[in-house]
């Protein structure tokens, strides 16, 4: 895929630092829904930006506007994981079940494929059947489910770990 790409009524490109307001927002808004991540509040850019690989990060935008973002965190500084990532997608309210989300996660999987990555992992929660049936959708695969991995808000849950290799990796 060339650096932009075109959807429906949205261009996928590159995530710059400017479009972290609207990046926040939009992964504040996962948060509150309770079934997107263990985190209970939106980083600071600071924080974000450090873990994240910057050239493994995307947002859909319809005019001036960011709907969706994907982006790919290292799994571990060890050597032998170099190639393996892990990777988190958000879409605004409003906008999902439109094809966003699928748009920015095939412009981070081509991505990736292209910078070596051999590995894109992701965790999920069960409740959470878009972004499992929109990482399906992907090429993704489950390959698990890790019971009681941690607790949110005092409960207990569970997470379905999904992976998808590379086409060059059997």
């Amino acid at each position: 895929m060339s650096a932009v790409a075109r959807g429906l009524d949205s261009v996928v490109r590159p995530m710059e630092s400017a479009d972290w307001v609207a990046v926040r927002e939009i992964y504040a808004a996962g948060i509150a829904t309770g079934n997107a991540t263990f985190e209970t509040e939106a980083p600071e850019w600071e924080s974000w930006d450090s873990s994240h690989i910057p050239n493994l990060r995307f947002v859909a935008a319809e005019g001036n506007k960011v709907v969706a973002w994907a982006a790919a965190s290292p799994v571990s500084d060890r050597c032998c994981y170099s190639g393996v990532v892990e990777n988190s997608v958000y879409v605004a309210p409003g906008h999902q079940g439109k094809g966003v989300g699928n748009q920015v996660l095939a412009a981070l999987v081509e991505a990736a494929e292209r910078a070596g990555i051999w590995t894109i992992q992701t965790g999920i929660f069960p409740e959470n059947t878009a972004s499992v049936a929109l990482h399906e959708r992907c090429g993704f695969r489950i390959v698990g489910r890790r019971e009681r991995l941690g607790q949110l808000h005092g409960v207990w849950r569970d997470v379905l770990l999904l992976e998808r290799r590379c086409r060059d990796v059997a």
